[in-house]
C-alpha cells in the first residue's frame, strides 16, 4: 500500500513534524514527477524548477531527487506515462483542479497513478483529485443553485476541500454538509497536511473533519 499526502498550501516551507514523515517515508529517491494543475500555461521549451513553489518546498526539507521531471502539455503523452511508471515520487501540483482532472483523463495518467507503488503528493488542487471526491470552488458563489461534484483518484475514502483562504466559519456555512452525508469531509486551512499510511491518517495541521453534517476541528 503506497503512502499519500495531502498538502494545503503552505507560504513558505513545510513544517517541522512534515518534513520529518517526508524524510521517513521517501527512501528511494531516484525520480521525481510533478504533474502540473495548469497544463497549457507555460510555453518555455524548458521547465525552470525554480519557479515550481511545490519544488521550492522539498528542497527546503531537504528532498533531493536523481531525476526530476514535470509534466503539462509540453511532454507527449507516451513520455508522460514512461515517467509516472518510473517514479519514485509522484506529486500533483496545485492551480486548477478541474484543468488537472481533465490532463489526467486526457492523458490516461489516472490509472497508472493509483497502481504506482511511489509515494502520491498532492498539493491543493493535486490533493483534491487525490480524493475520493471533491467539489469544484468555483461552482460555490451564492448565485449558483448547484453544485459540481468530481470523482478523484479516490486514494483514500474520503472527499477533501484545501481553500487557504477559508476558515471554520466558511466551512460552518454549510456547502459541504451535503457531501458529508456520503462521506467524510476533511477540510484543510492553510498550513496543514494529511498523512495517510497503511490506511492510519495522520494529521499536521488545522484540519476540519465534517461528518453527517457535524464539524470537528482536528490538529496534529
Amino acid at each position: 500500500m503506497s503512502t499519500h499526502y495531502y498538502f494545503s498550501w503552505f507560504n513558505d516551507f513545510f513544517p517541522e513534524k512534515l518534513v520529518e514523515r517526508l524524510q521517513e517515508d521517501i527512501a528511494d529517491r531516484k525520480s521525481l514527477v510533478m504533474i502540473s494543475a495548469q497544463p497549457s500555461d507555460d510555453e518555455d521549451e524548458q521547465v525552470n524548477f525554480e519557479d515550481i513553489t511545490e519544488w521550492t518546498w522539498l528542497t527546503q526539507a531537504n528532498l533531493h531527487f536523481v531525476e526530476y521531471h514535470f509534466i503539462d502539455y509540453r511532454i507527449p503523452k507516451e513520455k508522460a506515462q514512461q515517467l509516472i511508471q518510473k517514479a519514485s515520487v509522484i506529486f500533483l501540483c496545485g492551480g486548477d483542479p478541474v484543468q488537472q482532472h481533465e490532463f489526467l483523463a486526457e492523458y490516461e495518467l489516472a490509472d497508472m497513478i493509483k497502481n504506482s507503488n511511489a509515494i502520491i503528493i498532492g498539493a491543493s488542487a493535486g490533493a483534491l483529485n487525490m480524493a475520493a471526491k471533491w467539489i469544484s470552488s468555483n461552482d460555490i458563489t451564492p448565485e449558483d443553485e448547484t453544485t459540481t461534484i468530481y470523482e478523484g483518484l479516490g486514494f483514500d475514502h474520503f472527499a477533501y476541500e484545501s481553500h487557504a483562504g477559508r476558515s471554520y466559519d466558511t466551512f460552518v456555512e454549510g456547502y459541504l454538509f451535503p457531501l458529508s452525508e456520503e462521506m467524510d469531509v476533511y477540510a484543510a486551512e492553510q498550513e496543514s497536511a494529511i498523512r495517510v499510511k497503511d490506511g492510519k491518517i495522520d494529521i499536521l495541521g488545522p484540519v476540519y473533519v465534517i461528518s453527517e453534517s457535524k464539524i470537528q476541528k482536528r490538529k496534529g
